[in-house]
């Protein structure tokens, strides 16, 4: 590899972890404040909020992989052009075109690097979180889990244990289901079976259930169940989709599929993982267009805070996509990639002359 590649590529990754480090650092203190007001009054060994906010901050740290690639960029060009370097480069017969293909090559190996390893290993210890968290919260006896044998509920309603299982979920309904009802010692009350049961509200509507106690069966045509769980709650359990790695979201699309149940959400979060590694290219090719448009100003504080106005700008037209393909006002393709075409439209013009710069 050539001197010049070296020091740009270098160059560039030192000031990509620098950025890392301090959006790290700010994000963890930010998520330590969050976890003392939650602990405040609960019993709890000192260093267990320092560990909480630890495991929880790469996944934040994730979500704003965009604006430390944007960021890092515009400090990158700054020590460029404060060491005179991109003029030595320019006199070299090095283009711009050329310093940004070399940049946007490695831009685009980190990109793949952070999904590959950084996300999963971001969503295992998400994942870890919920589960330790979730001993102190109110819901820690609830549970409920998506398999290749449907939808499974475990619920705790005055003292007894329900054991609940639906082999698909259909709007406000669950299909072929059969729930089993035992008392603190396991020891089983009754079973229940339907074919639907509409779960609007926490007071479940089980049609034709057939209601089998010890020996006897009876059939009841409206049968009124009460649980912890309603159909906005359930939704709820399964929308926190940082918690799983690549593959577990795969998998989950699955069995989402053979319940009938939503992919919008789970379709999103595998589409803006796979089009990670090209939103961070956008990003590093708009925050280097601006520093190069700007490369006049005297002011460097200005070329940031410039750059950083126009991320937030970003940042609010992706979340009204996602928005929009989250409640399926836009398809789920749609809600992801326009954000990024016009970014690429945006980035086109800015990039015009720019070995003239």
């Amino acid at each position: 590899m050539k001197t010049y590649k070296k020091f740009l590529i270098k160059t560039y990754l030192l000031s990509l972890l620098n950025v890392f480090l301090i959006f790290f650092c700010l994000i963890y203190i930010l998520n330590l404040l969050t976890e003392l007001e939650f602990f405040k009054k609960t019993n709890v060994e000192y260093y267990f909020p320092l560990y909480l906010s630890l495991i929880n901050t790469p996944i934040f740290v994730f979500e704003m992989f965009p604006f430390i690639f944007l960021i890092s960029t515009q400090f990158f060009f700054n020590t460029l052009f404060t060491n005179n370097e991109m003029n030595i480069f320019k006199y070299s017969g090095l283009k711009n075109t050329k310093i940004f293909s070399i940049l946007t090559l490695t831009t685009f190996f980190v990109g793949i690097l952070i999904i590959s390893v950084f996300y999963n290993l971001s969503s295992n210890l998400k994942n870890l979180y919920l589960g330790l968290k979730s001993n102190y919260t109110d819901d820690k006896k609830y549970l409920a889990v998506i398999t290749n044998n449907g939808l499974w509920i475990k619920d705790i309603y005055n003292d007894n244990i329900l054991m609940i299982n639906a082999s698909s979920f259909n709007n406000n309904e669950l299909i072929n289901t059969y729930i089993s009802e035992f008392d603190k010692n396991f020891n089983i009350i009754k079973n229940i079976k339907s074919p639907r049961i509409d779960i609007t509200k926490k007071e479940w509507i089980i049609n034709n259930a057939e209601v089998y106690v010890q020996n006897n069966k009876e059939i009841i045509e409206n049968y009124k169940f009460n649980t912890n769980f309603d159909y906005e709650l359930i939704q709820n359990l399964f929308s926190n989709m940082s918690s799983l790695s690549f593959l577990e979201l795969i998998e989950m699309r699955k069995n989402y599929k053979k319940l009938n149940y939503s992919l919008t959400e789970i379709d999103l979060q595998l589409l803006k993982l796979i089009s990670f590694p090209f939103y961070f290219i956008l990003m590093f090719i708009f925050s280097a267009a601006i520093m190069m448009n700007t490369k006049t100003f005297k002011n460097k504080s200005l070329k940031i805070i410039v750059g950083l106005f126009l991320s937030v700008i970003i940042y609010y037209i992706n979340n009204f996509f996602y928005v929009l393909g989250t409640s399926e006002k836009i398809n789920v393709m749609n809600s992801i990639l326009t954000p990024l075409l016009v970014l690429a439209v945006i980035n086109s013009f800015m990039m015009r002359n720019i070995n003239a710069k």
